[in-house]
């Protein structure tokens, strides 16, 4: 039996409310995608009166989104408010964003009200079939949505090594960039480009990427095991030989940790003179992976 949604989204919402002031000291590969996703912006020519940053953690899109866009009014929604108290500073005192503190599953706004979805690394922790209907039916009319996700072979290194010692999810399963793109179009989102990069940050000791994972609370998964994990069955013993089959990972005197980034953008309509092309926007980050010790 899957537990009830609204307990799921009340332990997400306290991992993320635990981490949200050292969150981005330890959230290096999360706060580069952001970056990558706002300039990914420039190839627009959209000029948004009203943005929605669904998602917005701590505000590091927030102000990006503040900078590039001097006359939108921002709208930083989140389900955690500890993560929203990190972003209400954003701006200048004569421009804040305006904080909501909601699921994204259900989105408290009006039907055709917003310009722009912007949501990074967000997607992962939500139905997407319910999150893209949301945000299909917030968006005006030549409305824009881009985001960023992770994809099927994100920590497949942790994935594996966990493997070989139960049968537990300790691991979120991602969905497939192809899966996603199906899933804007039966959303009725229009001309949906996706591509994808592989990132990848690498460690002195196996045990510094599960710290860095409950530093800034991805370390909760959505999978239902996840009660009979918490209650006490992953042992030390059981840590123990995880983290030896982590280190036969080790690559160059190394651990990597691997991240399928996922990046994809769509339209409220069918038909946009000037949209961005599947050439234009599939280009890969190419950007050197940052080391964690």
């Amino acid at each position: 039996m899957k537990p009830k949604a609204s307990s799921q989204k009340q332990r997400i919402q306290r991992h993320f409310d635990a981490k949200a002031i050292q969150y981005e000291s330890s959230a290096v590969l999360q706060l580069q995608v952001c970056e990558e996703l706002l300039q990914r912006l420039d190839l627009t020519r959209l000029k948004p009166e009203v943005i929605l940053d669904a998602g917005c953690g701590t505000g590091r899109g927030t102000q990006g989104l503040l900078e590039k866009y001097r006359k939108a009014q921002l709208l930083s929604l989140d389900l955690s408010p500890q993560m929203l108290w990190q972003t209400r500073n954003k701006g200048s005192w004569l421009r804040r964003p305006r904080l909501i503190c909601a699921d994204a599953e259900t989105i408290p706004l009006r039907d055709n009200s917003v310009d722009l979805v912007f949501s990074s690394l967000m997607l992962q922790w939500c139905d997407y079939r319910k999150v893209f209907a949301e945000f299909k039916r917030i968006l005006k009319p030549d409305g824009l949505l881009m985001f960023s996700t992770f994809g099927p072979d994100t920590l497949k290194e942790l994935r594996n090594s966990w493997a070989q010692v139960d049968d537990y999810a300790h691991v979120n399963d991602f969905t497939d960039m192809h899966d996603l793109g199906d899933e804007l179009i039966h959303a009725g989102l229009a001309e949906p480009v996706m591509d994808m990069d592989m990132l990848t940050l690498t460690y002195n000791k196996a045990i510094s990427v599960m710290h860095d994972l409950k530093a800034i609370g991805a370390n909760t998964t959505l999978n239902n095991q996840q009660r009979g994990i918490e209650k006490g069955l992953v042992t030390p013993a059981k840590l123990k030989r995880v983290l030896e089959h982590y280190e036969a990972c080790r690559l160059n005197d190394r651990i990597p940790a691997s991240y399928e980034v996922i990046y994809g953008h769509a339209w409220k309509t069918p038909q946009r003179p000037g949209k961005l092309s599947r050439t234009e926007f599939s280009v890969a980050i190419d950007k050197v992976n940052p080391n964690v010790s």
